[in-house]
């Protein structure tokens, strides 16, 4: 973790952008409070000074509800450095005419134009961050380190700041009619100093903001449209963005299932009090569940990555929402505190990983053209259907009248916020169900499989690709059934089909290496060796399966873990855990295993003895895992070993659930 974060951190674009979002970020979180605070010192009343709050958050929400798709449309339209720098003046001037005018109702009408800027700004600088990085492995831990500077760092830094300026009045004994207002118009200064501070350094110090992916093409243009076009009207743009939300199942299955986790996050923070009241924990409860929701988020964002590595992103977000619902529900249901607050932290950590997934799929699989729109369309998302939560769930929450029960001697308080939260968490679990099968692209493999997989820390194999091994004693055997196989599979499985060679018999290449570097050790050998094979994974094999191919590899890891076993007695346990590491335990779904008679081999002069010891390693691992292994006589002409060798692959994948990866073939083995 340490290391990916120094890697992005050492990108000084990146690393300027994310000290911008600081000096933003604090500002968001400083204008809140102190907007709220000079909105209630307005006036007198009681009723209007306990909506100061709510009236302040909803007319910064306001323009997400009204222009969702507007910051997109100018992120994907415009030079997006300009495009920040202008709304960072504005923001720095609106909230220095707020504090020179201090007219209510200015105050309100500011700051519902400081969430304009706002959603300018936002869509602009997330589309661009995958831009400034050098490779899109990237792309998530920019996301985290972004989320923590959001909603970590620059939240402390503000509470911080404002409690500071903010007891100047109290620790000085000034009057505080006259006090009040004065530290609140400073602090509303410092905000716009804030962001002025920002437009200069994204206007002066981060020009690469400007830049653009031109690799690919807008997916949204029609087939044939000059991809130098400048795109249509706002009008064109938003069908466009419509369209590609319509034809993508990945920005399909993210929005519906960011809807059922919005829909559950505004349930809890609109019942959230009237809640904690209600396990008779006192106002005490309320700071706590806050508190267990923050850490169960920051748990979640830092344990993501980890479980990306061994799960499928668009798994895990679908997975994480599902339980994230159905931790909802359990809270609707909790007796007691104690598990309330176990509840909201698992609610938490599972919403942490759902967005940050959510985002960091945005960021590495939505094309640069579109992306500024679709980042528009999450984040205007999220704050709509947030606003309409917080607005309707005291309203639902009144229609039950509260009474109290005992259950196992323990007196409850059952009120409304216990169906509301209820239908939130089913409502969340059915959407990331349907956000799951809009997603998946591993229909092949069992959820359950992945999960296991994640549980016992294996690496996922990537891609709806198939790996298929011919593994046997010499490589005159292996390289002829390879060849042979792979030209049959061209012309029946309907996709690609890659010819993987075995890089340890490359004499050439392998020796160069050894011969430049002075090495002539077995352990040395067995070492290169391994690191040739794992540039060959790295480059062709993983990339292949990554596309849906049919890779065909002779002696992938087997034949030549048992070759060296026998030339130099290494300790096998040893020699597979040098080839896991060259491979990431990269495993064929298919392992052929050429059964062949070692007398009618010719024996070597350095031992008389290696292919009996050869073709027994191999013949023990194949009865070690016979669901991933067939063993196929290896004996006879060429032609009549391939036909025992087709018949064998073909038997394998129509009888298993690697059938739904190549159709045609399973078909062909059923005739």
């Amino acid at each position: 973790m340490t290391h990916r974060v120094r890697s992005v951190l050492s990108i000084r674009p990146f690393r300027r952008l994310w000290a911008v979002t600081y000096l933003c970020s604090v500002g968001d979180w400083l204008s809140l409070l102190a907007l709220s605070s000079l909105a209630r010192q307005a006036t007198t009343d009681y009723t209007a000074q306990s909506f100061a709050f709510a009236g302040v958050v909803l007319t910064q929400l306001l323009p997400g509800l009204l222009f969702a798709p507007l910051g997109g449309l100018f992120a994907d339209r415009f030079d997006r450095r300009k495009v920040m720098v202008l709304a960072d003046i504005g923001r720095f001037g609106l909230l220095l005419s707020i504090a020179i005018v201090g007219s209510p109702l200015w105050l309100f009408i500011g700051n519902f134009l400081v969430g304009c800027c706002a959603l300018l700004w936002i869509p602009s600088k997330d589309a661009a961050v995958p831009n400034l990085l050098r490779r899109p492995d990237q792309v998530e831990t920019a996301n985290q380190l972004g989320m923590v500077m959001t909603y970590g760092i620059s939240v402390i830094s503000a509470g911080g700041v404002y409690a500071a300026i903010a007891g100047i009045s109290t620790n000085l004994s000034l009057r505080p009619a006259s006090s009040e207002t004065g530290t609140t118009k400073l602090i509303l200064v410092i905000i716009a100093a804030l962001y002025l501070g920002s437009a200069i350094m994204v206007a002066t110090r981060i020009r690469e903001l400007s830049q653009r992916d031109t690799s690919v093409a807008d997916p949204a243009q029609e087939p044939g449209a000059a991809p130098d076009r400048a795109p249509g009207g706002f009008a064109a743009m938003v069908r466009d963005a419509a369209k590609f939300v319509r034809t993508s199942p990945l920005v399909r299955g993210l929005l519906i299932g960011m809807i059922g986790a919005f829909v559950a996050a505004g349930a809890l923070v609109g019942s959230s009090q009237v809640y904690a009241t209600s396990l008779l924990g006192g106002q005490a409860s309320f700071a706590l569940f806050f508190v267990a929701l923050f850490i169960g988020l920051a748990t979640g964002m830092g344990g993501a990555p980890k479980l990306a590595r061994r799960l499928p992103r668009n798994r895990l977000f679908g997975i994480a929402i599902v339980t994230a619902g159905l931790d909802l529900v359990l809270v609707a249901l909790s007796p007691h505190l104690v598990f309330s607050l176990i509840t909201v932290a698992l609610l938490g950590a599972c919403a942490g990983a759902a967005f940050l997934t959510g985002v960091t799929m945005i960021g590495t699989e939505v094309e640069d053209a579109i992306r500024g729109r679709i980042n528009a369309i999450y984040q205007s998302l999220m704050k709509i259907i947030l606003a309409i939560g917080m607005l309707l769930t005291p309203v639902l929450v009144g229609l039950v009248s509260p009474h109290r029960v005992t259950i196992l001697g323990r007196e409850m308080l059952i009120d409304g916020t216990r169906p509301v939260l209820l239908g939130a968490g089913l409502f969340a679990a059915v959407m990331g169900v349907l956000a799951y099968r809009q997603m998946d692209d591993r229909r092949s493999e069992t959820i359950m499989s992945d999960l296991r997989a994640a549980i016992s820390r294996s690496p996922r194999r990537r891609g709806t690709g198939l790996l298929i091994a011919i593994e046997g004693n010499t490589h005159l055997d292996t390289s002829t059934q390879a060849t042979m196989l792979a030209d049959w599979l061209r012309g029946v499985a309907g996709k690609e089909v890659l010819l993987a060679t075995d890089p340890a018999l490359d004499e050439v290449r392998l020796r160069s290496v050894l011969a430049d570097a002075g090495l002539t050790s077995i352990r040395a050998h067995a070492l290169v060796a391994a690191a040739v094979r794992a540039d060959l994974v790295e480059r062709q094999i993983r990339p292949a399966l990554d596309r849906g191919a049919l890779v065909v590899m002779e002696r992938f890891v087997d034949s030549p873990l048992a070759h060296l076993s026998a030339a130099a007695g290494f300790d096998q346990a040893e020699l597979e855990g040098l080839a896991d590491w060259a491979t990431v335990r990269l495993r064929p779904d298919i392992t052929v295993l050429l059964d062949r008679d070692p007398s009618t081999l010719p024996p070597r002069a350095d031992n008389a003895e290696h292919h009996w010891h050869v073709q027994t390693v191999l013949t023990d691992m194949a009865a070690a895992d016979p669901d991933r292994y067939t063993v196929v006589d290896g004996d006879g002409s060429a032609d009549d070993v391939h036909e025992r060798v087709r018949i064998a692959v073909q038997t394998t994948i129509a009888g298993s659930a690697l059938a739904k990866l190549t159709p045609p073939l399973a078909a062909e083995a059923g005739r």
